[in-house]
C-alpha cells in the first residue's frame, strides 16, 4: 500500500499537508472547507518492505493513547481506522516547537537545559501517574506549547502498565531509539518508568553538552556498552555546568534502574529548585570510569540483570489470561465454533478474563509472494473475525501475529512471559508438544463428529 497523497479523503477526513514521514508512520495535517483544522491523521507504513512492527505499533498507539485521560502533556485521540478498513488515528493537532530546535543550538545555558528538561519532566510525570511508559522519548517526539508545557507524541512504542503490551508479546529484540535506550530496555524489560528517566537524562546530557551521550550505536555490541560505559561527565566537556546540573543528569543515567531519580516527579523538582539538589560524587566528577572500575562493570554487565520495577502507580489486579490459538492452516467452520463453544465456556466460568487470540506464522525471511505487513493484516483480520462471533468488548480481547519457525516454541515462549493461565487449541503435533511443556493448563480442542 503505497502513502495516500494528500487531497484525497479517508472517511470523510480529507488529507492536507504530509507533515512527516517516519520509519513506521506517515503524518498528515487534515484540511476543512476553511484551511487546515487543528487536526493530524497519523497512518501507519504498510507498502513493501514494511516491517510487521508498523502493524503492531499503530495498535499499541491506538490503545493506550485512548485510555489515557485528556491533558494538555499528550494529544487527544478523536477518531480510529481499523486494520480490517483502513488503519489510521485521527488526533489533536499540537502546535508548537520540537525539542530538537534547541537540540541543534546545543550546548544551551544551564538555566535553559533546566527549563526544558523541567517541563519534559512534568510530561513524563502525567502518563506515569496513569502507569504510561512512553519508552521512544528523544527530540522529535516531544514538543513544547507556546505556553511552555511540553507535550508527548508518538505512543507506536509505549506500555500500559495494565493492558497488554503487543510488542513485548510479539518481538524479542531492544525495539526503540538506540541513542536513547536505557539499560533495562536493552535486556527486554519494558515495564520499569525509570527508562524514561534515563532517555530524559540522555537528552539533558545533549542539551547541556551539545553532544550525545552514548554517541550513535549501530551494532548491538556497541549498543551493550551502555551496560557497563559511563558517559564523559558533562563538566569535562562543558567546563561551565554547574554542580547540581551534572548531578541531576547524571543521576538520571545511571546504569542500574534503582539507583536512578525515583520520579520524574523528583527530577522535575530537581531541575525547578537547583539550590535544593542533594550533591554526591556525580557532582564534582570529571572523568570517566577508570580501568578497575570499568572492568568491574564489565564483569557485572555479562549477567545483566534489571531491577525490578517500582510498583504500578494505580492499583488493578491484573485479568487472567486465556490464549486461543488457531493455526494458520485452520479454516474449518466446524472447527472455529468449536473453538469459540470452548471458549464461551470459559468466559462464564470466569468473567474476568482476558481473551489473547493467537497465530503463528513463519518468519518474515521465509515471505516470497507476501509483504511482512501485507501478511500481518491479513492474520489479523481473521482473528477478528473468528472473535467476532463472541460479542466480547474490545477491551477483553487481544491479538497476536507471532513469527516463529516452530508455533509451539513460540506458544510455549508466550505462556511463560504472560503468565498465561490456559491454552485452547486444536489438535495436531504442535498440541502434543504445548500440552507436554507448557506452564499452564491446556485444552485440546476438536470439531464436533458430524451426524
Amino acid at each position: 500500500m503505497l502513502a495516500p497523497e494528500p487531497g484525497i479523503e479517508i472517511d470523510g477526513f480529507r488529507l492536507g499537508e504530509r507533515m512527516h514521514v517516519g520509519s513506521m508512520a506517515s503524518i498528515y495535517r487534515l484540511e476543512g472547507p476553511k484551511g487546515p483544522l487543528p487536526l493530524v491523521m497519523k497512518i501507519p507504513r504498510l507498502g513493501a518492505g514494511e516491517r510487521s512492527a508498523n502493524v503492531v505499533s499503530f495498535e499499541q498507539c491506538r490503545m493506550v493513547l485512548g485510555a489515557l485521560s485528556q491533558s494538555p502533556h499528550y494529544p487527544t485521540v478523536i477518531a480510529y481506522g481499523d486494520v480490517e478498513t483502513t488503519p489510521y488515528l485521527v488526533m489533536e493537532y499540537i502546535e508548537g516547537t520540537r525539542l530538537d530546535t534547541w537540540i541543534e543550538r546545543a550546548p544551551l545555558a544551564p538555566q535553559e537545559t533546566a527549563r526544558l528538561g523541567h517541563a519534559l519532566a512534568l510530561a513524563l510525570h502525567e502518563v506515569h501517574r496513569q502507569d504510561v511508559i512512553h519508552l521512544d522519548l528523544k527530540a522529535t517526539n516531544v514538543i513544547y506549547r507556546a505556553s511552555g508545557e511540553a507535550a508527548l507524541i508518538d505512543f507506536g512504542l509505549s506500555c500500559h502498565r495494565h493492558l497488554p503490551d503487543l510488542l513485548a508479546a510479539e518481538f524479542h529484540t531492544p525495539v526503540g531509539n538506540w541513542v536513547y535506550m536505557a539499560p533495562e530496555q536493552i535486556a527486554g524489560e519494558r515495564c520499569d518508568p525509570r527508562s524514561d528517566l534515563f532517555a530524559l537524562g540522555a537528552l539533558l546530557y545533549q542539551l547541556a553538552t551539545g553532544k550525545r551521550a552514548f554517541g550513535t550505536p549501530s551494532t548491538v555490541a556497541q549498543l551493550r556498552r551502555r551496560l557497563y560505559r559511563d558517559p564523559p561527565p558533562p563538566r569535562a566537556l562543558v567546563a561551565a555546568t554547574p554542580p547540581w546540573l551534572q548531578e541531576v543528569i547524571l543521576h538520571c543515567l545511571e546504569i542500574d534502574a534503582a539507583a536512578r531519580c525515583a520520579s520524574a516527579a523528583q527530577a522535575a523538582f530537581d531541575l525547578a529548585n537547583p539550590g535544593q539538589v542533594a550533591l554526591t560524587e556525580r557532582a564534582e566528577r570529571a572523568s570517566r570510569a577508570g580501568i578497575v572500575k570499568l572492568g568491574r562493570h564489565w564483569l557485572k554487565a555479562r549477567n545483566f540483570a534489571p531491577s525490578a520495577p517500582p510498583p504500578p502507580a494505580t492499583d488493578v489486579a491484573p485479568l487472567p489470561v486465556i490464549v486461543v490459538a488457531i493455526a494458520t492452516h485452520e479454516t474449518d467452520e466446524p472447527f472455529f465454533e468449536a473453538l469459540r463453544s470452548a471458549t464461551r465456556r470459559r468466559v462464564a466460568a470466569d468473567g474476568g478474563c482476558r481473551i489473547a487470540c493467537i497465530t503463528v506464522v513463519p518468519p518474515a525471511a521465509a515471505l516470497s509472494d507476501d509483504t511482512p505487513t501485507g501478511r500481518h493484516i491479513k492474520q489479523l483480520v481473521s482473528l477478528r473475525r473468528w472473535a467476532k462471533p463472541l460479542g466480547l468488548p474490545e477491551e477483553r480481547l487481544t491479538y497476536h501475529v507471532l513469527e516463529s519457525d516452530q508455533p509451539a516454541v513460540a506458544l510455549l515462549d508466550y505462556a511463560a512471559v504472560n503468565e498465561v493461565e490456559e491454552i485452547l487449541m486444536g489438535p495436531g503435533k504442535e498440541a502434543a508438544q504445548v500440552v507436554a511443556q507448557a506452564p499452564c493448563s491446556v485444552t485440546v480442542v476438536r470439531a464436533a463428529p458430524l451426524s
